[in-house]
């Protein structure tokens, strides 16, 4: 059929078309048509929305991301037919049967992902499958590779380079602020791709971004690194991996990091950004993605394994996952705390102990220090302020204002106190209530949003005494904090209570 084109701001590979028109070939919401640019011999595939009203017959919707493709004019004539569905679909129903996926059966998948061949819809089927049925190794490595190929690669003259990650799963793990620095200011390379918030309320590209952009291409990234040795970046702008973020987006509103294609994904940036080693944090605690250390022993055999296979140097680090990093969540208030420790601040201990053994692990890696040396080497960078000076060059190289202090990044405006109804000891903090209630105040996306806790597991207070200050950019997100914050009690002082569990209505 000959339809004329409509450009459309929709970032969604896809296409509209009148329902009349979708009737007369035989099309329903969900299918997929071929759209050809006859004059130009261009042509892409996409899938189909529906309208009665938005656009007349003999009209087609194009969506801005397929006229990437396409890069047809509004009003251009072009040839509408249906198309076939992708080989992939099949492929995902098998694992939704509990199959296990070939080499080229993922390589498929990941193709149709990066294409944006596969819709939402069924994007979200493949990162559902995968989380219920589970990768087994051969399929990971399948994946990493997969993610690789269909991306951009860095390649440095100098070696090694280094790289790091945490799993995530602890609110406030913002020691990729300290490390990298800490790293770079050494002499090796540490091309830091970060990713934003899955399931927590702040991931390090959030935090960066409070400082400097964060949307860089690989070649960016690259000469970057190399004039100053290191950067902190959002992986999802760098074609780096491609498929990685775009899979984040549906594991996003599920709020779940399936195994398998977490350690791919971590891993697929390691091997993609020319790592030679790589130092994995892995929190373990309550409330956590992992719970016990068995469980971290196991996932760190993983990750050595799947480094094996592609040629890199892993070491894993069970770290203590059962209180937040430091005091705060949240991109200003995070960033706010690792400045300060940048400038000189000696607390807190558990942001600067994580981090210092986190580069001081890369340091014995590398072969910067003797094997229990690196703790002290990584201390000595931090304490001389070359880290501080290095954390300046990584924030002007990427375009933002290297004179910024600590006290510069506030928080947001509208505040509440948490405080201790009784005298006693704090005897539990939630993890995973701090970081609702950090959410529901507007992080990541709102930059000042966020929570300080004042009084960690074990801390004395007195009725009264601030126990954790709730900040927000919008009032009425502070009051839905506040509210939910009644309900789900994330903080106990002194007593047989450890959680209490609502029915969801409440929430």
């Amino acid at each position: 059929m000959k339809l004329t084109v409509k450009l459309l701001d929709i970032a969604n590979r896809g296409v509209l078309l009148h329902s009349t028109d979708a009737r007369s070939m035989r099309i329903r919401d969900g299918d997929r048509v071929l759209v050809a640019d006859e004059a130009t011999g261009k042509t892409a595939q996409a899938h189909v929305d529906t309208t009665g009203s938005l656009i007349a017959p003999g009209v087609i919707g194009v969506y801005r991301p397929l006229n990437a493709t396409l890069a047809v004019d509004e009003g251009t004539p072009v040839e509408v037919r249906g198309a076939e569905r992708p080989a992939s679909l099949s492929h995902i129903k098998k694992k939704m049967d509990d199959g296990r996926f070939t080499k080229d059966e993922t390589l498929d998948i990941v193709k149709d992902i990066v294409s944006d061949t596969l819709s939402p819809g069924e994007i979200t089927a493949y990162v559902t499958a995968s989380y219920i049925n589970g990768l087994d190794m051969d399929e990971v490595e399948y994946l990493t590779r997969a993610m690789v190929e269909t991306g951009e690669r860095l390649h440095f003259i100098r070696h090694p380079v280094v790289d790091k990650h945490s799993i995530g799963g602890v609110p406030g793990n913002k020691i990729t602020l300290l490390i990298a620095p800490i790293i770079a200011a050494s002499g090796l390379l540490i091309p830091k791709t970060s990713s934003r918030a899955i399931t927590g309320a702040g991931g390090t590209a959030d935090l960066m971004e409070v400082l400097a952009p964060v949307s860089f291409s690989a070649t960016e990234v690259q000469q970057m690194t190399e004039k100053v040795g290191g950067t902190i970046v959002w992986g999802g702008a760098t074609n780096i991996a491609p498929a990685d973020d775009k899979i984040i987006t549906y594991e996003y509103p599920l709020r779940i990091d399936a195994p398998g294609q977490m350690i791919a994904s971590v891993m697929a940036k390691k091997f993609a950004v020319g790592a030679d080693l790589a130092v994995i944090d892995i929190p373990v605690g309550r409330n956590t993605k992992i719970a016990t250390p068995q469980e971290g022993r196991k996932l760190a055999r993983s990750f050595i394994e799947l480094g094996e296979r592609l040629g890199i140097r892993v070491e894993c680090a069970l770290s203590y996952g059962e209180s937040l990093v430091g005091h705060t969540i949240g991109p200003n208030l995070e960033v706010h705390e690792a400045l300060a420790v940048l400038e000189g601040a000696t607390e807190p201990n558990s942001l600067i102990q994580k981090s210092l053994s986190l580069a001081g692990i890369a340091f014995e890696m590398a072969g910067k220090a003797a094997y229990g040396q690196g703790y002290q080497m990584a201390t000595d960078i931090l304490r001389s302020g070359k880290a501080l000076e290095k954390m300046r060059q990584i924030i002007e190289v990427q375009g933002g204002d290297p004179t910024v202090k600590a006290d510069d990044v506030v928080p947001g405006e509208y505040r509440f106190d948490v405080k201790a109804p009784q005298d006693g000891y704090v005897i539990d903090l939630n993890n995973s209530a701090l970081v609702t209630l950090a959410r529901l105040a507007g992080s990541p996306y709102d930059h000042g949003a966020g929570i300080f806790v004042h009084a960690k597991k074990g801390t004395r207070v007195r009725k009264g005494d601030p126990i954790f200050t709730i900040y927000a950019e919008q009032e009425w997100r502070l009051e839905r904090a506040i509210e939910v914050g009644r309900v789900l009690m994330p903080v106990v002082v002194e007593g047989m209570i450890v959680e209490r569990i609502p029915p969801e209505r409440w929430v």
